[in-house]
């Protein structure tokens, strides 16, 4: 019997992805369960500028170019700044197979 596919909320985070906002973050490895999906970069784990923007570089030199926060950060308001959640920094990421 097959299964579903799981709404794009339910995809798992790469693991890569939530080790570098660990490391960011400055936070214990066991801090890693507060990076879900829906977790706010802002409200949620309490990223501050500075970690942003190294943020933005450790993506962009672990995953390429395509995974440029700091573009997409530029392109929002205050409110969808706040509203950024791990989920949109997921979709910033090549696919597997493309890196």
């Amino acid at each position: 019997m097959s299964h579903p596919e799981p709404p794009s909320s339910a995809v798992p985070l790469d693991p890569e992805l939530v080790a570098l906002v660990v490391e960011v973050a400055g936070a214990p490895p066991g801090w890693a369960r507060h990076v879900t999906p829906d977790a706010r970069l802002d409200g949620d784990l309490l990223l501050d500028e500075a970690e942003l923007a190294a943020l933005a570089g450790r993506l962009r030199e672990h995953f390429g170019p395509a995974a440029d926060l700091a573009a997409l950060r530029a392109g929002l308001d205050l409110a969808g700044l706040e509203a950024l959640t791990v989920a949109d920094l997921q979709r910033l990421l090549p696919e597997e197979g493309a890196r």
